[in-house]
């Protein structure tokens, strides 16, 4: 997983520290030593993540993190402010001023990368968002004026707690109560999933351990979920415990409080963490709700040609912006003539629909699933080389061999299997989109022609 990364401090030593950290994990680093240059940067080069010091000449850490995420163009990117300060008022000005989280010098070198990929992953998923609804404007759908503006009403929260203890439990409730619509307290981890997964939540504050299980196995099963896949969690840990907080942000954790709970911080975090949730949902709304019926198409609900078209041109741009890998699957149902004149036309778009589902239930939301014509689907992977392709699309196919498909008739079963061509992105293909597509369609070919039901690539 790369990601660019702004490293603002105005002390030379502090910048080269963490600079030689972040190069080492791979990742690119752009530097600024003031407020001012900070600003200017991230307007220009548009990084996924911010480093921010507190305790700059000129322009403080507060005054730039606030000016970022009231801005637009710069709102939706991560900002870890890394200070020395301990106060917690310190902190909570900081997460009011926007920022995702706080980082005490001396940095923990585990904490700063579980941080970094944790924020990474949320960054690529707000990308794509904002990716796809520049693609709505640009085949005619209505850009959305008021994203920014739905994030920050939050009064009407729904919030789920979590927590064996009852004090703790009891204190969160007071504290949130006044500022939020509904708050639910559940002891029992196993019905706070299946209550989580069933109604729709802003936020889920878990604490760390229960005496069944702990919090990071019922962290992990909300986000095996599509129903809470992208809900915040926020979790409640010992303030010695390091090293189950690194766990807790690589199995999908947002955020975390330290115990006993501070008040103001309790408050500031949960307030980030539900405006980001409603930045999310705002997002997608606006992607699915200006031009759904010009972008998808009318049977398997993806998208269809014409937004595939119109959106792989930017993909392809911004994959090459920011030097990045970006690989394309065809895949071709096999036999599906033979659906069609078997067990008619309503069982051959049947067949279609199911496999769209099955598609998309094994792919990821950064992905773009169209229908490319036919019996032909096509999907786009950001950030994915030939052999990451590879094991998605055979798991693809594996998935669509294993299990009869049910047509139009419940009585009525068929086994498919489908045949599949992966093209890496080149550097050239920015200038002719077209190329891209040709070379994975010349590999789908060649999987038809040695027997289908393979995966067939440039190193195959």
């Amino acid at each position: 997983m790369t990601a660019k990364i702004l490293v603002v401090d105005d002390v030379l030593s502090n910048v080269k520290l963490l600079e030689a950290r972040l190069k080492a994990e791979y990742y690119t680093v752009i530097v600024a030593h003031d407020g001012e240059e900070a600003i200017d940067l991230v307007a220009k080069q548009q990084p996924d993540i911010i480093l921010l010091d507190i305790m700059m000449p000129k322009m403080n850490g507060f005054q730039v993190c606030k000016e970022l995420k009231s801005d637009p163009l710069t709102t939706h990117i991560p900002i870890i402010m890394v200070t020395a300060l301990h106060d917690t008022h310190d902190r909570v000005q900081g997460i009011n001023a926007g920022a995702d989280d706080f980082l005490t010098k001396p940095i923990n070198e585990t904490a700063l990368s579980a941080r970094i990929k944790s924020l990474t992953r949320l960054k690529m998923i707000i990308d794509e968002l904002r990716l796809r609804g520049e693609t709505n404007a640009e085949i005619g759908g209505v850009a959305g004026n008021s994203i920014m503006d739905y994030s920050n009403q939050i009064f009407d929260a729904n919030i789920l707690v979590v927590d064996e203890d009852v004090f703790q439990a009891e204190q969160i409730y007071n504290v949130l109560k006044q500022r939020f619509r509904s708050i639910k307290i559940l002891s029992d981890p196993i019905e706070a999933l299946k209550v989580g997964i069933k109604d729709n939540y802003d936020l889920i504050i878990s604490d760390m351990q229960f005496s069944k299980t702990d919090g990071l196995r019922l962290c992990s099963g909300f986000r095996s979920k599509v129903e809470t896949r992208y809900t915040p969690i926020l979790i409640l840990s010992e303030d010695y415990d390091k090293n189950n907080l690194v766990k807790a942000l690589d199995v999908g954790a947002n955020d975390y409080l330290t115990v006993p709970l501070d008040e103001g911080e309790l408050i500031a975090r949960v307030n980030s963490q539900v405006k980001r949730k409603r930045y999310q949902d705002a997002l997608r709304m606006n992607l699915f709700n200006n031009a759904e019926m010009s972008i998808k198409d009318p049977l398997t609900n993806c998208y269809n040609r014409r937004y595939f078209d119109a959106h792989l041109r930017n993909i392809v741009k911004d994959s090459v912006e920011k030097d990045r890998r970006l690989s394309l699957m065809i895949l071709d149902i096999d036999y599906f003539k033979m659906v069609n004149d078997n067990f008619g036309h309503s069982a051959g778009d049947e067949l279609l629909k199911q496999i769209q589902r099955r598609i998309s239930e094994n792919i990821r939301v950064t992905d773009l699933l169209a229908r490319f014509g036919g019996e032909e689907f096509v999907v786009v992977m950001p950030d994915t080389d030939t052999s990451d392709a590879y094991t998605i699309a055979e798991r693809i196919r594996k998935i669509i061999a294993k299990k009869p498909f049910i047509l139009a008739d419940k009585n009525t079963t068929h086994d498919v299997t489908v045949s599949i061509g992966i093209a890496e992105m080149q550097e050239s293909d920015l200038d002719n989109i077209k190329e891209f597509i040709v070379r994975a369609d010349k590999y789908l070919y060649k999987a038809k022609n040695s027997g289908r039901n393979r995966v067939v690539t440039g190193y195959s």
